[in-house]
């Protein structure tokens, strides 16, 4: 076939798919005109500016919701374990949670952790070795913190928040060992929403009764008598060194609500088929 006179090939200017463009174009026109569509394809750009937009947040933060519930749905009962990331393996706060891990993967339970080191290490490695499912939600740190090698099941976040919600959703209960910041705010979050009826009550276990009497002595002596909170909010907390005591009130609660939910299944009237009318076939007479 033979280019016109005024086809794109004339000289000085260059075709890209539909646009034709003047090599000597000023600004981006100009540019595109000396690569060609493959070029421009495959050559690796700089960080665009929307990637750090609120817009595009956004849907990284949808993105870990979904990811997360997807991951997660399948889980089964569950109860979620926090406690330092520093503690040593030959700490005994460490070897209780690794004991507790086992006791919880031998009785039908997975563990959910933080994925890291030290208490969340020692969790997930008893899952491991019970026959539970040991699962770890991992959070992006400055200072990298990888999952730990006992992890079955790992999902990554980006975000604080989002991780919270996997925590929550999916546990029986809350296992807090002694810990720093992150494990007491996983503890207090948990109780606010206990405490304001935005979750199920479920328990709340604190392990290791040295670690966490001043604590509690401080909630007693200081929040209880100034009124911030009711004696019933103080009852939230359980106290225990031992794991099969632990276990023991997980597994009550879980059995009560199972019970409370077999008595609502049978309470609940069947809808039979002929109660049902059929929907009403739209008019044809004026097709």
């Amino acid at each position: 076939m033979t280019a016109r006179p005024n086809d794109d090939t004339r000289a000085g200017h260059h075709r890209s798919g539909r646009l034709t463009i003047r090599s000597d174009a000023p600004g981006a026109a100009g540019r595109r005109a000396g690569r060609t569509e493959d070029e421009a394809l495959l050559q690796r750009p700089t960080r665009p500016d929307f990637l750090d937009s609120d817009p595009w947040r956004t849907l990284r933060i949808l993105s870990e919701f979904v990811e997360g519930f997807d991951a997660l749905a399948a889980v089964g009962p569950a109860v979620s374990v926090f406690g330092s990331a520093r503690t040593k393996p030959s700490h005994r706060y460490y070897k209780m949670a690794r004991k507790l891990g086992s006791m919880l993967g031998q009785q039908g339970y997975a563990v959910i952790t933080g994925g890291g080191p030290a208490i969340m290490a020692a969790a997930n490695r008893g899952a491991q070795e019970g026959g539970g499912l040991s699962v770890g939600c991992n959070i992006e740190l400055p200072l990298e913190q990888g999952l730990n090698p006992y992890v079955d099941l790992g999902v990554e976040f980006r975000y604080f928040f989002a991780r919270k919600v996997m925590f929550v959703k999916y546990a029986d209960a809350f296992v807090i060992f002694p810990g720093g910041y992150g494990t007491l705010d996983e503890l207090f979050e948990a109780l606010t929403l206990i405490q304001t009826k935005k979750v199920q009550d479920f328990p709340v276990i604190l392990m290791g009764t040295e670690y966490w009497t001043g604590m509690i002595d401080w909630i007693r002596a200081t929040l209880l008598e100034e009124a911030a909170i009711t004696a019933a909010d103080v009852d939230l907390l359980r106290l225990t060194d031992d794991p099969a005591e632990a276990c023991e009130i997980i597994n009550a609660y879980v059995g009560e609500r199972r019970s409370q939910a077999a008595a609502t299944a049978e309470g609940t009237k069947t809808i039979d088929r002929s109660e049902v009318q059929a929907p009403a076939k739209p008019d044809q007479s004026e097709s």
